[in-house]
């Protein structure tokens, strides 16, 4: 995973996660709290709500995003940069300016008068944006986008969207932001948890990452709540965005959000990295599916199929599973797939048949009879209904469905089923 230098803040794995705060000079953006057209009472509102609450990034919108509004000119994005600048001037605490933009106009002029970093939300739709940056040698957030300058974040399609992070190209200092939020028409709110639920996938451009879920309507509909109700699911996905590898975090509520961050990193699982200077480089990789491995092929320029005719991700991901209701022909078969047979990369453990289950259906105490006859747990698992875990990678397990095909219609239906989910 690159590293990247903001200014001197570091954004990366080797560096805590970082809370940039939102700060609006557009009348028209729709969450007031964070909008202000005075430089003073701007800065007041910097100082105070986003670097005095721990931001380490202060953002600074020139005009809303809303879907529903007329786009701006460069021109017009131009005439509300003073308030920007004046801003950013009359602060006193220590943050990252970061300017919003879609133009490389607009990036270019902030940048020489005082802003630190870019962030595009058309994802380099202006192709003179990356030239800027790299002139500039600041770090960019490039949102995926369309080729189009009047549609940020337009795209429904969780493979179009990683798709589209790489049009116009990386820069050395690139920061990605896979857009969240209602920005098309088309797009929904299982498109955005789809996006989310996948997250690790776009560490796959080994890239810091960059997301802004504060108060998202995606997140709202879980919960039921309206837009003020929605800190509490806000935090709860900042804390799993960071431990699935987020980076940068955007918000409105920069304190509380700061500290979900925190929580988030705290009890992330730690990856190995190491080797000295004249040795091989090791980086344990955040590989929990399929898919996630698969991005990282694409990454090095690794064929996805150098094995024969058996995709090199399906050896990348080591899995679990318990199955329930196994018969002895069942057993056996299992047992001799992965004890020396055709399955022996997988391991199939049976469990103890006297180790008493969980009740999953009603007891003596909650009203059932406890009669194992009647479907009660206590006692441990009937003689036809044996217990094993069924361990090793999709390409070990795929092994497994081959050697034990037609000993069971039972077996050969779960194990189906696992080969038609492994992704």
């Amino acid at each position: 995973m690159r590293n990247v230098d903001a200014a001197g803040l570091g954004i990366g794995d080797d560096h805590p996660p970082r809370i940039m705060g939102v700060l609006n000079v557009s009348e028209e953006s729709p969450y007031d709290p964070s909008v202000y057209d005075d430089p003073g009472e701007a800065a007041a509102y910097v100082d105070e709500e986003l670097i005095g609450e721990g931001a380490d990034i202060v953002d600074v919108g020139l005009e809303s995003a809303n879907k529903d509004l007329d786009v701006l000119s460069a021109e017009q994005e131009l005439d509300r940069l003073d308030t920007a600048v004046e801003t950013l001037e009359s602060t006193s605490g220590d943050a990252v300016w970061s300017i919003e933009t879609r133009y490389h106009e607009v990036a270019d002029e902030a940048l020489s008068r005082g802003f630190d970093m870019v962030n595009d939300i058309c994802g380099f739709a202006d192709p003179e944006m990356p030239r800027v940056c790299r002139e500039h040698d600041v770090a960019v957030s490039k949102m995926a986008s369309p080729p189009d300058l009047e549609r940020p974040g337009a795209i429904e399609d969780v493979d179009d969207i990683y798709e589209a992070l790489s049009m116009n190209g990386l820069t050395d200092k690139t920061i990605l932001d896979p857009a969240f939020g209602g920005w098309s028409e088309a797009k929904t709110h299982e498109d955005d948890r789809e996006t989310f639920h996948r997250l690790r996938e776009f560490r796959g451009y080994g890239r810091p990452l960059l997301v802004s879920i504060n108060r998202k309507s995606f997140l709202k509909t879980v919960a039921g709540r309206s837009t003020e109700e929605a800190l509490p699911v806000s935090l709860a996905a900042t804390s799993m965005a960071v431990e699935r590898g987020a980076h940068v975090i955007r918000t409105h509520d920069v304190a509380e959000t700061r500290d979900a961050a925190l929580i988030g990193a705290e009890f992330a699982r730690d990856r190995y990295a190491g080797g000295a200077d004249d040795a091989v480089a090791v980086a344990e990789l955040d590989v929990t599916t399929v898919r996630e491995a698969g991005r990282h092929l694409d990454r090095i320029g690794a064929p996805r199929a150098a094995d024969g005719d058996r995709d090199p991700t399906e050896a990348a991901v080591v899995r679990t599973y318990e199955l329930d209701g196994l018969g002895d022909a069942a057993v056996g078969a299992l047992r001799a797939a992965t004890v020396g047979g055709d399955a022996s990369a997988a391991t199939f453990a049976l469990g103890d048949p006297n180790r008493a289950g969980v009740p999953t259906t009603p007891t003596t105490t909650d009203g059932g009879t406890g009669d194992r006859a009647n479907g009660g747990s206590a006692g441990g698992a009937l003689p036809d209904r044996r217990r094993g875990l069924l361990i090793g990678t999709p390409d070990a397990i795929e092994s497994v469905r081959e050697s034990v095909s037609g000993v069971s219609d039972a077996l050969d239906a779960a194990l189906d089923g696992i080969a038609a989910n492994v992704s």
